[in-house]
């Protein structure tokens, strides 16, 4: 089978022709530019995973919270987990490749009262989808921060965090108000960004400190830095920062009405990223827990930044902000990435009327053919819940839990719901064949239990200063929906809405052209 680079122009014109057709099928016109090839789709997910961000954003509560014992063993178990749940996602992706996803899944495959999973599917995978960027932007506010501390003085107060966190959001979304193709070109670059940063990293982390931690120390050693007695309990919550870090990959499937060959490269690219995500992120934790010369230390680091203050006293001062450098670029491809997969999902759910003020967010810019206003929705949204970080203290881990569990409970609806179709699913050119029960029944079952974990607290006492409000921001996103289907939506709402018949939709694809 021919690469993406060796496809001639005919063939592409026949894939192309053959994923509007499918799109016609389930009743939507071709209005996004169809211009991804199979390595970019799986390029805007693992950026959106990102190593390079959610295991370095997240170390410092690692290191309280389990230490490198949890650090370490945590990230293959969670890991494996998260590969389950991707492979039933991957399954039902390539049934319906829409940039509805989740929610066009859920309703697809509702035995009944479809409008009603489609729509609290929805909202879930809006809430997640917003926090997943606010967490993104907010971890490359933290360590620019943390950079501009070391170079310049400019020190890692929460205001000065907040303004580099709005400063990052506005470059994500003018970068996303331009042509799809420019977004495609720079996450293909990110791929290889993030590679070969992990190599630099854990490469210098290995030649160049004076000294190393013992294997018994990164492989056995527990820490609770929480103020809970439970050894057990810290563990379980030390699982955030893998966690975290496995989100973001539906980004595939929201792609697909941009992606040639959809039904095929939209599951590849959610499987590929989890499993190429794997291997980099366990030798990029290896290599960060082998460099570390002083724990308390690192904790304790005035930049506010743990891995900062790591790479600092593993290679000095120079090499630390090189490192940091790396880290901050992986950050910020992430982020872009992220507002893309995110405003693609507004778009979608508005084309459909589920968000207030659907008309604004549905339109398409003409010239560049993608969704402008929801561009900006997604950053705006995920800056307001980034903003109590100015008076609670554990607010990063609050984002990134409600990132987590928004997402999660999204991702797993449909498989669930696919679950209880049994043989009746029409599989796409890729499934499961056999597996596809068990792992449906794991990625269920793993999800519940990750819902309940991170809503609980953190840190002992509970305090208004580091107050897990993760439950509060779940509630109320969940209650506006629930509020708005019992009073108004339930009437409506009727689930993803076709656009029309073949004919209509070969007009609205015309009229874009002009």
């Amino acid at each position: 089978m021919p690469t993406d680079e060796s496809v001639t122009q005919p063939e592409r014109t026949g894939a192309l022709s053959e994923d509007a057709q499918r799109l016609h099928e389930l009743g939507y016109a071709q209005e996004l530019a169809r211009s991804m090839s199979a390595f970019s789709n799986f390029a805007i997910s693992f950026t959106i995973i990102s190593v390079l961000s959610g295991c370095l954003t997240l170390y410092g509560f690692g290191m309280v919270t389990g230490g490198p014992a949890m650090i370490t063993w945590g990230w293959p178990l969670v890991g494996v987990m998260t590969l389950f749940v991707g492979l039933a996602m991957a399954e039902v992706c390539s049934s319906y490749p829409t940039a509805g996803g989740l929610y066009y899944w859920a309703a697809k495959l509702a035995p009944s009262n479809g409008p009603a999973w489609s729509w609290f599917t929805g909202w879930f995978n809006f809430l997640g989808q917003v926090a997943v960027t606010a967490g993104i932007d907010f971890g490359a506010a933290f360590f620019l921060n943390a950079l501009l501390d070391l170079q310049f003085g400019f020190s890692a107060t929460p205001g000065h965090t907040i303004l580099l966190f709005g400063i990052v959001l506005a470059a994500h979304g003018a970068l996303n108000t331009f042509n799809v193709r420019l977004v495609s070109i720079l996450g293909n670059v990110s791929v290889w960004w993030h590679i070969l940063g992990v190599i630099v990293i854990v490469g210098a982390l290995v030649i160049f400190p004076a000294k190393h931690q013992s294997a018994s120390f990164v492989f056995t050693h527990f820490v609770n830095g929480t103020g809970w007695h439970s050894g057990l309990y810290v563990g379980l919550l030390g699982l955030l920062l893998a966690q975290y870090t496995f989100t973001g990959y539906d980004a595939s499937a929201h792609m697909t009405e941009e992606t040639h060959d959809a039904a095929k490269a939209g599951p590849r690219g959610i499987v590929m990223s989890i499993l190429v995500s794997l291997v980099a992120g366990w030798t990029l934790l290896l290599g960060i827990t082998f460099a570390i010369q002083n724990y308390d230390g690192a904790l304790a680091s005035s930049t506010g930044v743990p891995p900062a203050q790591i790479f600092i006293d593993a290679l000095g001062t120079t090499g630390g902000k090189l490192l940091l450098l790396i880290a901050i670029g992986a950050q910020f491809f992430c982020g872009m990435s992220s507002v893309t997969a995110n405003s693609r999902m507004i778009y979608a759910f508005s084309r459909d009327g589920a968000l207030p003020g659907s008309q604004v967010w549905h339109r398409i810019n003409k010239r560049t053919q993608t969704p402008t206003n929801a561009v900006w929705l997604a950053a705006g949204g995920a800056f307001v819940l980034g903003l109590p970080y100015l008076w609670n203290a554990t607010a990063y881990a609050a984002v990134t839990s409600i990132a987590v569990i928004g997402l999660y409970i999204a991702y797993v609806l449909p498989v669930f719901l696919r679950l209880l179709q049994g043989d009746r699913f029409e599989r796409g050119p890729w499934h499961l064949g056999r597996w596809s029960r068990p792992i449906g029944i794991i990625a269920v079952a793993w999800t519940l239990i990750i819902t309940v974990l991170f809503m609980l607290p953190t840190a002992s006492p509970v305090t208004g200063k580091n107050f897990n409000y993760t439950p509060v921001a779940v509630l109320v996103v969940f209650g506006f929906a629930a509020v708005w289907w019992l009073i108004s939506a339930r009437r409506w709402f009727t689930g993803p809405r076709v656009q029309g018949s073949v004919e209509e939709l070969a007009a609205i694809e015309h009229e874009l052209e002009f």
